[in-house]
């Protein structure tokens, strides 16, 4: 005796014939929630942006009203014409080259520390490296704005002598106030995966005679490297979206100009209002960002598999 295909589906798949339907449709509500915001508030001003970079503004005479009118590239020929925001996109790449290494160095430190059989207290440690991310970027700015300012500093010995808000040291004092926010995150990140290895591959590494150094530096960090990577990422997308800290900052040095980084260039040409010119640099800002994000991955890749 034979049996057909459509009397086979049902028992091999394990599903009631008509519950097929009834699963979909529990999966869309679920997912539903999620899609529409995601639609609404992310690609939705993505799609807009883009629209918005390709407008310019044409005027009939000198006096007549201004009229939004289709203008192609016209707005993309200005942003690669602006020295000045090219100059804050070099900016902030040598600030990630120089922060993102330090901060993802001590972020993994503390994770090794964290993980160290030979630390004491790690409920109190864990809370002290990661509270600083739980205060706001623009609060954090404005306490290190403060530690900063020679006239405003308990440590105006120090103030008085270091110009940490002048023009060669403010783009460093920066890099201190987002290293000093985000070690912590990205040291949960790194630590989450160090408490995902198997304690056998530690047992089995100890019976070979490995100290806890050579566990370290020849298991535990190769096997996070994947989290390393991530959080590198992370590091290069918000090195390039720097924002809050330069901006809170301007009030407190002059050395900070209106187009300082990217995302500040940005947000003066919007306040101008120039909404076109300011979403086609957004829009150049989003391809640079994702260019440098895709490369370093495929870097890692390779050295990775090489």
């Amino acid at each position: 005796m034979t049996s057909t295909a459509s009397e086979l589906k049902g028992p091999r798949l394990g599903i009631p014939r008509g519950k097929g339907r009834g699963l979909g449709r529990s999966i869309a509500v679920f997912i539903a929630p999620f899609a529409i915001l995601y639609l609404l508030f992310y690609v939705v001003p993505i799609i807009y942006a883009v629209y918005q970079s390709l407008l310019t503004v044409k005027r009939e005479g000198t006096f007549g009203v201004a009229q939004q009118v289709f203008g192609g590239f016209t707005q993309y020929a200005l942003v690669f014409q602006d020295g000045d925001f090219w100059s804050s996109v070099l900016r902030v790449v040598l600030f990630g080259v120089v922060q993102v290494p330090i901060m993802l160095g001590l972020a993994l430190l503390f994770a090794l520390l964290l993980d160290s059989p030979l630390l004491k207290g790690k409920k109190f440690f864990r809370l002290a490296f990661f509270a600083p991310y739980a205060v706001p970027g623009v609060i954090a700015a404005i306490m290190w704005g403060f530690l900063y300012s020679p006239s405003l500093s308990p440590f105006t010995a120090i103030t008085k002598n270091v110009g940490f808000l002048s023009a060669d040291l403010v783009l460093w004092a920066i890099a201190n106030i987002v290293t000093w926010v985000y070690v912590g995150y990205n040291m949960l990140i790194i630590y989450s995966s160090l408490l995902a290895i198997p304690t056998e591959i530690y047992e089995a590494a100890k019976l070979d005679g490995a100290n806890n150094w050579q566990v370290a530096w020849q298991i535990k960090i190769p096997l996070v490297t994947p989290a390393i990577i991530l959080t590198a990422v992370f590091s290069i997308i918000g090195t390039l979206q720097l924002l809050a800290e330069p901006q809170t900052l301007r009030s407190f040095s002059s050395a900070i100009s209106s187009t300082f980084t990217p995302n500040l260039a940005v947000y003066t040409t919007a306040s101008v209002p120039n909404y076109s010119l300011a979403a086609a640099f957004s829009v150049v800002l989003a391809i640079a960002t994702f260019a440098l994000s895709f490369t370093f991955l495929k870097l890692t890749q390779r050295r990775a598999f090489a």
